[in-house]
């Protein structure tokens, strides 16, 4: 069954990948620029062919990590007078982003597609408290209330049940203000104390009550969607943010075998939990890409905008040295991640 998992986890990496390199190739062929090779993975080639139509040649590589969009003028110069270092610096600049905003466009896309499937929605209103087992910490007995609407937690307005749960699962580790409608009146209930408990290095709160259900209809699909694609960006950005600021460890951090390990986690427990997953990942993969980091598609970016204000490009050749260095940095924490990863599973 591993095998199986680990199986699933590649089609997933496979499927977002392809996602990702297929947003910069429709641009790219849309653009007109000259593309020598679309592949899936690196390393050898395991199956390849070349279009008679185009002359692009379609591979799979044998590594089932990464993929690339081959074109000309891409990290060197060319004489091509299609080659991407010849087109406006407002068409590369498109070119460049639309693999992360694929990833995103798709990632709400089926977002959309799993709440259409789901047959009820939790939302922003408290419906019961069930048995307390194992803890005398209860927001009942800081004043929320079965009926009560939540509409802030601390001063973030929420909508839907999972940005409640969000929320109180991230800023409720200390009590905190929550904003309710009850009938008719808006009530502020400060300090509102949770449980809380411990998982992988972090401190977390438990919203110990149960939601309401929504039924689903056209305008709650449109809205939790909405909501609940905004929320999943949020979150990444919130948890890059407390990565950096030290409020998440080392051991928060995974990569492809971590990731490998809680995508089969997911499968084990339905398709849908599988499905969340991999659209939580085809985000994270988007904004992560669009971040300033050299060697990313972010800090590619970062540098067209600079040659778009001073009328003039960078030297190609420093570009590339900050790339390479920044490749090196990134393939180095990947084999430490790699390495923690491993160290993980085998305790």
């Amino acid at each position: 069954m591993k095998i199986l998992y680990v199986m699933v986890a590649l089609l997933v990496f496979g499927i977002l990948i392809f996602i990702h390199e297929l947003g910069h190739y429709i641009m790219a062929r849309m653009f007109g620029v000259t593309i020598y090779e679309f592949a899936l993975g690196m390393g050898p080639k395991v199956l390849s062919f070349v279009s008679k139509k185009t002359g692009i040649r379609y591979s799979i590589r044998l590594l089932p990590v990464g993929g690339y969009v081959n074109m000309a003028g891409e990290d060197e110069e060319s004489e091509d007078p299609n080659a991407l270092n010849k087109k406006p610096a407002w068409q590369r600049f498109i070119i460049i982003a639309s693999g992360s905003l694929m990833n995103l466009f798709c990632g709400i896309l089926v977002m959309f597609l799993l709440v259409c499937s789901t047959p009820i929605v939790p939302s922003a209103t408290i419906h019961s408290y069930p048995i307390r087992e194992g803890t005398t910490v209860s927001s009942e007995d800081s004043g929320l209330m079965p009926g009560d609407r939540i509409i802030k937690v601390g001063n973030v307005r929420v909508h839907i049940g999972n940005q409640v749960v969000y929320e109180i699962m991230r800023n409720g580790i200390k009590p905190i203000d929550i904003t309710v409608q009850r009938g008719d009146e808006i009530i502020v209930i400060p300090d509102v104390a949770f449980p809380t408990e411990s998982y992988n290095g972090q401190t977390i709160a438990n919203p110990d009550f149960k939601l309401k259900a929504e039924a689903r209809s056209v305008v709650n699909i449109l809205k939790h969607t909405y909501f609940r694609s905004t929320s999943t960006v949020k979150m990444i950005w919130k948890s890059l943010f407390d990565l950096i600021t030290g409020r998440y460890g080392f051991e928060a951090v995974s990569g492809p075998v971590g990731l490998t390990d809680a995508i089969g986690s997911a499968a084990k427990q339905s398709f849908p939990d599988l499905v969340h997953l991999s659209v939580v990942i085809s985000m994270n993969l988007g904004i992560f890409n669009l971040l300033p980091i050299p060697a990313l598609d972010g800090s590619r970016l970062i540098f067209i905008l600079v040659e778009m204000i001073r009328r003039k490009p960078i030297n190609p050749k420093h570009e590339g040295y900050v790339h390479f260095v920044g490749i090196i940095v990134l393939l180095s924490l990947m084999l430490l991640v790699t390495f923690k990863d491993i160290a993980g599973l085998i305790r």
